[in-house]
């Protein structure tokens, strides 16, 4: 008996390490951001059109989360998310042939479409791994996993900008070679991996997936994961712009504070797979939520480097288990419809592009502050969300 558990472990470590090297090349998707600010400063764009990088990368998510749905249902999710690494890919080679305008707009069309299809069959794999009631910690754990790939950016774009280590003229770009060298590895790794998958019982069309907002809560729940990551991707990018505008730094410093904010989303991943197995998801998606509402009242005001940090580190820990608690919420209470549900709320990421779209129009009208505002009305809607969320037994 005791022989039989250790060989049942083993198995189950052997599945889920490359899954979790799967949501480090999930993360890739967060250097959006960071490059974006580069790219802005190399080419000499406006808040509005630098923003539209971002934007480019979630757009896809509206086009291809539903479709990917559907995919799953004839090829299995595990050959999915094996399509869905090899477009990311060939997306990071792009920039290491400059970064024009074009370039960098294929590459970015390139990892939104990758991420959507990847987003989109990974979770519901774990679903296939895990019992009900692990989910949301395990997908939290996910997202600690992702998040470390996400804070990374920065930091390694910075290095590949400022060391005097050769970089073959790349520059901050280095960074897309070095998580293109991950991304294969993740494609070697999960295709050695075996993974028993449950059939679907029928393969379902786009109009069947997209009958599934018609159900209130499955609805709240897609808009729930527009306000996540608009806020995600918003903090993301608006950070290094706010210090710039009110401290005057430049960008190399600037961008720190996109590191402070993964560094904290990062922890509240790791610490939230934890307190998730033994604390209601509601009871703390509402204090997540409390926590980003009142650095959104920092951002507002606050004019000191520390003020600024603090708001981003609370941010950071809000935001880091929202996206676990209302995935799981939604995939659960639709459990004969995974791959349908997985394929809308992974089309919720579109908010990826709602967002900062607004965001730099209100930025270009009234300063970070206007930014700040739209990510607010985001938060607003998750405190309502808190209200339905149910508990799962």
């Amino acid at each position: 008996m005791a022989q039989s558990i250790t060989t049942d472990r083993k198995s189950f470590l052997l599945q889920i390490i490359p899954v979790m090297l799967c949501f480090f090349a999930m993360g890739f998707v967060d250097l959006v951001g960071t490059a974006s600010n580069y790219v802005q400063k190399d080419l000499g764009l406006t808040d509005s059109q630098a923003n539209l990088f971002p934007s480019l990368v979630f757009f896809w998510f509206l086009i291809f989360s539903v479709p990917t749905g559907m995919l799953m249902n004839r090829i299995g999710r595990k050959k999915t998310v094996l399509l869905s690494l090899v477009i990311t890919a060939v997306s990071l080679v792009f920039p290491v042939f400059g970064d024009s305008y074009t370039i960098m707009l294929i590459s970015f069309s390139l990892l939104g479409i990758g991420n959507a299809v990847m987003q989109t069959s990974l979770n519901p794999l774990v679903a296939n791994l895990i019992s009900p009631d692990k989910l949301a910690s395990t997908l939290t754990f996910g997202q600690f996993v992702k998040a470390i790939a996400s804070f990374l950016a920065p930091i390694l774009a910075a290095w590949g900008a400022t060391t005097y280590f050769p970089t073959f003229g790349l520059g901050w770009r280095a960074l897309f070679v070095i998580y293109a060298v991950i991304c294969v590895l993740s494609v070697s790794a999960l295709a050695a991996t075996p993974i028993d998958e449950e059939r679907p019982d029928k393969a379902s069309g786009i109009g069947e997936c997209l009958k599934l907002l018609g159900k209130p809560f499955i609805l709240l729940c897609f808009i729930g994961i527009m306000c996540h990551v608009g806020i995600d991707v918003g903090t993301n990018t608006t950070a290094p712009k706010i210090i710039m505008e009110r401290l005057g730094m430049p960008l190399e410093e600037a961008g720190f504070a996109t590191s402070v904010y993964f560094i904290f989303r990062t922890a509240g991943c790791f610490l939230g797979a934890f307190i998730l197995r033994s604390m209601s998801p509601k009871i703390f998606f509402g204090i997540s939520v409390l926590m980003m509402l009142a650095a959104m009242c920092m951002l507002f005001v606050c004019g000191t480097l520390t003020s600024i940090y603090v708001a981003l580190a609370l941010i950071g820990f809000g935001n880091s288990n929202i996206f676990s608690v209302v995935f799981s919420q939604a995939i659960l209470s639709t459990p004969d419809e995974k791959n349908e549900v997985s394929g809308l709320m992974i089309m919720g990421l579109f908010g990826g592009t709602v967002f900062p779209l607004a965001m730099g129009f209100a930025a270009d009208a009234a300063g970070q502050v206007g930014a700040v505002a739209v990510m607010t009305v985001g938060v607003a809607y998750l405190m309502y969300y808190t209200l339905k969320i149910k508990t799962i037994k």
